[in-house]
This record gives structure tokens, C-alpha cells and sequence, in this order.
């Protein structure tokens, strides 16, 4: 265009020409650069919704401490540290990222046309990253980035480097939090990269990167320190022998008793009971019957603990043998009984069962300060408040007119909570692809009490991706979510809401989550 001798009008022709190139190249560098944009603020949307799941999880996992501390408190520690270096990384970044903004006068909330001169300004983060512009020395702030990052890893490598259950998470520490390329990237090291002579949204989004990238390894963590251990020797921190026998029997009828151990376990290793027939960790015997009055049924239990240890725990119970059938009426005393368990449920309808030896069944009656009762006939319902205890006092009169009142006292404990189940496990393993077919439940296993669970909505989170909210018990809507997944991820169903049938006016407490292992 500029060879030979040009008239005015072909010269303004290529002076348009020149211009017209220039904008387009202006309109796709635009374009670029909004791109970057929207990039950043979705990655910046899902590190904060990270951040807000890894505090459920947190308060999740204190809970279970705070229950279970011989499982749960060394997994706490352990991630408080981890929370730490996170915070610190992550809080380091945020003020890069303030300066870098603040230098290039770069307003967050502006149109791309009228930001676009500072998001495309190169000169902030050169001069942040390398003193004097040189790309040969890296300044104060990026040896502290670095070092910052490096101390990130190393804690999960030296915490958590010999945990089988965290190989997928050091794993994908070592891969995602670098601060120097194995070898150089267009001969640049990874500072250089990153960095040197970079527009200001490109740094900004690779400062955004590693902080997304810290608090989804932060949360994945933790989720699988939420998981319940499952091991199958057995381990007590108090021991207790617990007797099952009758405290009044009468004289010359069988009277059954049997022994366990608190936590009752049907596989106990190396369990001795001398003198009861042991089975499916219960040893049972007859009581002696033989004659009148109190009488004791004494021995030890011996099992061995999972350190090898022979642990020996004394037991004793006390008996009365009464007169049979034909001095029945003359005998004095009341009988109390809960029908379900050894405990009043707090809030329900307890049937308990009553009677006063020799007395007319339908003369009998039961009270409760602080408990609800109703019934009669030595069948009643009652109905505990407040309080750790109840007692119940029954009244009736005995064959020769004279009025018995005894009192005895039960045990109230709370509901219950209910766990979360799929496939009524809460902790289950099947393929990626059946997950979506799946259908969440709610139970309260071993519970005696007739309640059912409507699950209305949950919240499924698998591995780098945000939780997603599910309304209803079917797991159709998580399609997209399960195709990433791979053998040995893990998937949560957490903060499962339900309504239930049977409890009452109670409030519901917490329902348990769901761990599903991918194969």
C-alpha cells in the first residue's frame, strides 16, 4: 500500500484501512479479556460456597469430636492446623490481589469498556512479582507467595502422607499447589509464567487459581475426616459387666440371667465367662432357686482387647427367692418395668407395665412428678419432661388391707438422632453411574419405637465441585455432578431434611450424613 506514488484518496483509503485493523485488533483483545473476567468471578463464587461448606463440615466434625474425641479429636487437631495454613495463604493472595486492583486503579464493578485499560495493564504485577521490572529477580512478595504455598504442602505431605484414606488428596496437593514448573514453560520458569509482564485480570485469575485451589483441597479434607472409622477389633475406654437377671423369682420355677459386656458386641475376642454357656457374646445360666431369701450370682468376664491385653471385669447380682403360688397373696412389694429398654424415651409415650404382688391388678395406680402418665389396670403410658431422671411411684393395697406406695426410679434419655441412609447404609460403595438412581432415606436403626422419615431436600458435594441443594429423596438431579468421578472418590449426601411420624410434637434433630465410595 505505501509503494509508488499514491493520489490523496488511495492514501486515505489506506489510512482507514490501518484504523479498521487497529479497532478489531482492539475488539478481540476486549473480548479476550472479558473472558478472563467472567472466569475469575466464577472461580471467585466457588471458592467462597467452598468456604462456607467447609464451615458446616467444621462444626459437623467438633460435633463428632465433642461425642466421639478417641475417634474424632486427633482428626480436629490435625485439620485446624490445616485450616491455618490455608487462611494464610488464602488471606496473603486477597491483599496481592487488593494492591494489584489499587495500582492499576481497576474497579471491579465498571464495564469492560470502561475497565478494560486497567485489566489489560501489564505494569502492577511486574512491578509486584520482580524488583525493578527485572524478570531475574522476584521480589519480596513473591518469594512470600511462594514459601506460603510451599508451606501449605508440606503440612498435608507431613500430616497426612501416611493416611491410605488421604492418598487422592496429597495427591492432588502436589499436582495443583506448585511454585516452580519440574521444567521450564516456553523458557520461563513458573513465576516468570505466571506473572512477568502479565495483564492485570491474568494475574489476578491465576492468584484466584491457587486460592480456589487451597480451599477445595481444604474441603476435601475434611470431608474425609468425617468419615466413621470402621474397625473390627474391639475398644473400650471404660468396661462395665452388665447382668440380666430377675431381682425377685420364686422359689423352685426356672429362673434365666444372663451376662454381657456394656456396648454389647456379638464377636469379642478371646471371651471367657467360667460357668455360663457363652453365646454370640451373651453367657447365660439358671439361677439358683432352691431356697428362701437373698441370694448373690458372682464371676468375671475376660476378654482380650485389640493391644492383646486380657482384660478381667467382676460382676455381681442380687436375687430374692420368694414363696410360690400358694403364698403369693402374703407376700409384700411392687414391680415396676419399662417395656421397651431399661430407659424412658424424653417427649414420647413410654407403655410401661406395674404390679403389686397380691393386689388387686384394677386398685393399682402410677405417678410421676415432672411425666405425663395415663392408664390404669398395671398398663400405662408415661410421658417424661426435662430432667435426666423420672420416678415413678405405684400405690395400690395388698390382700390384708394395708396400703403399699414404692417408689423407683428410670432413666430418661433424648430421642435418638436419625442417619442419614442410601440403600439403608449410610456408608455404601457403588459406581458413579448408580448413583443418580439412588433415593435417600432417613431411620433410627435398633430403635423400638414405630417412626418413619419423609426426606424433603439434602445437599450432595462430590470432590472439587460445590454442593449442590436437592429437593425431595431422589438423586436423579446429580447426573452431571457423578460424571467426573473415579474409583476411590467419595461423595456426601449431608444436611438432610426431613419430617418424621411417630416422634411427637419433638423437634428433629440433625439426621447423620451419607458416604458413598465410589468404585
Amino acid at each position: 500500500m505505501a509503494q509508488g506514488k499514491q493520489t490523496p484518496r488511495q492514501k486515505m483509503i489506506n489510512l482507514m484501512y490501518l484504523v479498521f485493523i487497529a479497532m478489531l485488533a482492539m475488539q478481540i483483545d476486549q473480548e479476550i479479556i472479558r473472558s478472563y473476567k467472567d472466569t475469575t468471578g466464577s472461580l471467585e463464587e466457588t471458592r467462597v460456597l467452598t468456604e462456607n461448606n467447609n464451615s458446616i463440615f467444621k462444626r459437623t466434625l467438633e460435633a463428632k469430636a465433642k461425642n466421639s474425641p478417641e475417634t474424632f479429636q486427633a482428626p480436629l487437631d490435625s485439620y485446624k492446623g490445616l485450616e491455618a495454613k490455608a487462611d494464610d495463604l488464602v488471606s496473603t493472595i486477597e491483599g496481592m490481589k487488593t494492591s494489584l486492583s489499587k495500582e492499576a486503579e481497576y474497579n471491579k464493578s465498571a464495564e469492560i469498556q470502561e475497565s478494560f485499560a486497567a485489566l489489560n495493564n501489564t505494569e502492577p504485577s511486574t512491578r509486584m512479582f520482580f524488583v525493578g521490572g527485572d524478570e531475574t529477580k522476584p521480589s519480596k512478595a513473591a518469594q512470600e507467595l511462594k514459601t506460603k504455598i510451599e508451606a501449605f504442602k508440606a503440612y498435608i505431605t507431613q500430616t497426612y502422607g501416611s493416611n491410605p484414606l488421604m492418598k487422592e488428596v496429597v495427591a492432588r496437593t502436589n499436582k495443583q499447589m506448585i511454585s516452580e514448573f519440574a521444567k521450564p514453560q516456553n523458557g520461563k520458569n513458573w513465576l516468570q509464567y505466571k506473572f512477568y509482564n502479565q495483564p492485570l485480570i491474568a494475574a489476578l485469575s491465576n492468584l484466584e487459581v491457587i486460592q480456589s485451589s487451597a480451599r477445595g483441597i481444604q474441603g476435601d479434607a475434611l470431608s474425609v475426616m468425617l468419615q466413621e472409622k470402621v474397625d473390627a477389633d474391639i475398644k473400650f475406654d471404660a468396661y462395665q459387666a452388665i447382668v440380666s437377671a430377675p431381682a425377685i423369682v420364686i422359689q423352685g420355677e426356672a429362673a434365666p440371667a444372663s451376662v454381657a459386656i456394656g456396648n454389647y458386641s456379638s464377636n469379642v475376642p478371646g471371651l471367657s465367662m467360667p460357668g455360663l454357656s457363652v453365646q454370640n457374646g451373651q453367657g447365660t445360666t439358671t439361677l439358683n432357686t432352691s431356697a428362701l431369701g437373698e441370694h448373690k450370682f458372682a464371676g468375671t468376664i475376660s476378654f482380650t482387647d485389640v493391644n492383646g491385653k486380657v482384660i478381667s471385669l467382676p460382676y455381681d447380682h442380687t436375687y430374692k427367692v420368694i414363696a410360690g403360688a400358694q403364698e403369693l397373696k402374703a407376700q409384700k412389694g411392687a414391680i415396676v418395668t419399662a417395656d421397651k429398654m431399661n430407659v424412658l424415651y424424653r417427649g414420647l409415650a413410654n407403655p410401661v407395665s406395674g404390679s403389686i404382688l397380691g393386689a388387686d391388678m384394677s386398685g393399682i395406680s402410677l405417678s410421676a412428678a415432672g411425666a405425663s402418665v395415663s392408664g390404669s389396670g398395671g398398663k400405662w403410658t408415661v410421658t417424661p419432661g426435662a430432667g435426666s431422671t423420672v420416678t415413678l411411684t405405684i400405690s395400690g393395697r395388698d390382700p390384708k388391707g394395708g396400703t403399699i406406695s414404692q417408689a423407683f426410679p428410670f432413666r430418661i434419655k433424648n430421642v435418638p438422632p436419625p442417619i442419614g441412609q442410601v440403600q439403608g447404609k449410610n456408608i455404601v460403595s457403588m459406581p458413579a453411574s448408580s448413583i443418580p438412581n439412588q433415593r435417600v432415606t432417613a431411620d433410627m436403626p435398633d430403635f423400638d419405637f414405630p417412626v418413619s422419615f419423609t426426606v424433603n431436600s439434602f445437599m450432595f458435594k462430590v470432590p472439587g465441585k460445590a454442593a449442590m441443594l436437592v429437593n425431595g429423596n431422589s438423586m436423579s438431579s446429580v447426573a452431571n455432578l457423578t460424571k467426573g468421578l473415579r474409583n476411590g472418590d467419595i461423595a456426601y449426601v449431608f444436611n438432610i431434611k426431613a419430617t418424621a411420624t411417630g416422634l411427637g410434637n419433638q423437634q428433629l434433630q440433625n439426621i447423620g450424613n451419607v458416604i458413598i465410595n465410589v468404585q
